[in-house]
């Protein structure tokens, strides 16, 4: 039996650089046109006295963590480097562990440190998630393994101490049976000012050669799978399903769709309401008949706190925004949900633990009742997409969300040699465009993720040019 490495978080440094988005992406109550991408450079020590580096990153998405209206972006920003700030010291004192201990050890401290200083949950989630990512990284390099082999080989010494209701679940054996797949398809998001049609941009073309439309994305990705934002509000809703209907209805071979809610509902009575609609429309029937999920709809403030059998009947439910803590799956389970998203800024190990949980709950089933789903928040070519690849194939996701693609281009924010770097170390998940631009290279509605495979740590390989960064107000 593989013995879990121990080791201890020295020390991290925290960098920024600025992203600004070719088109502006509305979702929810935001609609966002740049924001900085935050990077982690965390130094371990291992129990044999072996130091090495990790490093993780992840856009700091204003509006989405936190969605009070009083808030600023600016304001936003600093929660996030706040939560970051907090959970360096609590992962610091939590002295030599597991690298999963680590993260056990300083939940509780964190989490009630982020609390008296007004942070919710998920602002909570990001500071912890993106230094165990890092502490991940910095492991595998360390031991020359790959994140999937620390994973199959519970190295990272995951246990269910967070997680009574996996007290008689062999984790071990689960873990062992993870296998990451060569490709993934991608889920192309639609946002709510996205262009759907040529003629939509007529006069608004951007001075680039990536697609603007939807219709045009179909025809240079030729994606088979689409997330679908929805506003609340119904009958505008129902004429905008109908427009992208028109045009994924023109795709020769069976299409999939979600529907992401983003809070945006009050109540599980107005998503049945919509749901309802959108059967009687026969424009949307292709649609219908092609939706897999319904992502958040309800506000999270009364997500958890009403029952929605009567919706998941009709089509299955998943929790996204109220994911706020690694005991929110079974909770919501109660009321009818039948899913949850794994994203990286919420944790690698909470995505580890709830895929056990779906495993667990589907186990004897004829079919398989729960689920998983793995969803974007605009990853940026480079550190941050390649972790979350890893992450979303790991649970066994046969298609994700992916955004940053399409509202970035390619690693624009990056010098010209770390572009480089990342697209020798990466030659099937990158392609080099006509300007010279790395950009992800989607072939078929699908990417590439062997070479993920084959660097140690978590998938990353090179790392970033830090000297080109900015030092993050979070290390302040």
């Amino acid at each position: 039996m593989t013995t879990a490495a121990r080791l201890a978080l020295i020390d991290a440094a925290f960098y920024e650089r600025p992203v600004k988005l070719r088109l502006p992406f509305r979702f929810g109550v935001v609609t966002l046109t740049q924001a900085p991408q935050l990077f982690v450079r965390a130094r371990v020590r291992l129990a044999d006295g072996r130091e090495g580096e990790g490093i993780s990153a992840e856009l700091l998405v204003p509006k989405w963590f936190d969605k009070s209206p009083e808030l600023s972006n600016e304001d936003n920003f600093n929660q996030l480097r706040r939560s970051l700030a907090l959970a360096h010291g609590h992962l610091v004192a939590a002295g030599t562990e597991t690298a999963f201990g680590l993260s056990a050890a300083a939940d509780a401290p964190h989490r009630a440190a982020a609390t008296a200083r007004g942070l919710n949950g998920l602002v909570a989630s990001f500071g912890l998630a993106l230094l165990e990512r890092a502490i991940i990284d910095a492991l595998g390099r360390l031991e020359g393994a790959t994140a999937f082999a620390l994973v199959r080989d519970n190295r990272v010494g995951l246990t269910a101490q967070m997680t009574p209701d996996l007290a008689d679940f062999d984790l071990s054996a689960f873990l062992a049976g993870l296998r990451p797949a060569n490709a993934i398809f991608v889920r192309h998001t639609v946002g709510m000012l996205d262009a759907l049609t040529r003629d939509d941009i007529a006069g608004n073309r951007l001075d680039d050669d990536l697609p603007q439309s939807l219709e045009e994305v179909i025809s240079v990705y030729r994606h088979r799978y689409f997330k679908l934002k929805v506003g609340g509000q119904i009958d505008a809703d129902l004429a905008r399903l109908g427009r992208i209907a028109a045009v994924l209805d023109r795709i020769g071979e069976p299409y999939f769709v979600t529907l992401d809610g983003n809070e945006q509902f009050e109540s599980v009575g107005s998503v049945i309401e919509l749901w309802r609609r959108i059967g009687e429309n026969p424009r949307l029937a292709r649609l219908e008949a092609s939706t897999l999920l319904i992502e958040q709809p309800i506000a999270r403030s009364r997500a958890l706190s009403e029952p929605i059998h009567a919706l998941a009947r009709d089509v299955p439910v998943e929790v996204d925004e109220s994911d706020a803590d690694i005991g929110v799956f079974p909770r919501a389970r109660e009321l009818g949900y039948l899913g949850i998203s794994a994203k990286s800024c919420k944790g690698f190990y909470r995505a580890l633990l709830n895929r056990a949980r779906v495993a667990h709950w589907n186990a004897g089933r004829s079919e398989n009742r729960y689920f998983m789903s793995a969803e974007d928040l605009t990853t940026q070519s480079g550190v941050a997409l390649q972790q979350d690849l890893a992450l979303a194939t790991l649970i066994g996701a046969t298609h994700v969300e992916r955004n940053g693609h399409h509202y970035v281009d390619g690693m624009a924010g990056a010098p010209r040699a770390e572009q480089e770097a990342f697209l020798l170390a990466h030659p099937d998940l990158y392609a080099r465009a006509a300007n010279g631009r790395v950009r992800l290279a989607i072939r078929d509605g699908a990417v590439a993720l062997g070479s993920l495979q084959s660097k140690p740590g978590l998938a990353v390989g090179p790392l970033p040019d830090f000297g080109a960064m900015q030092t993050s107000p979070a290390a302040a």
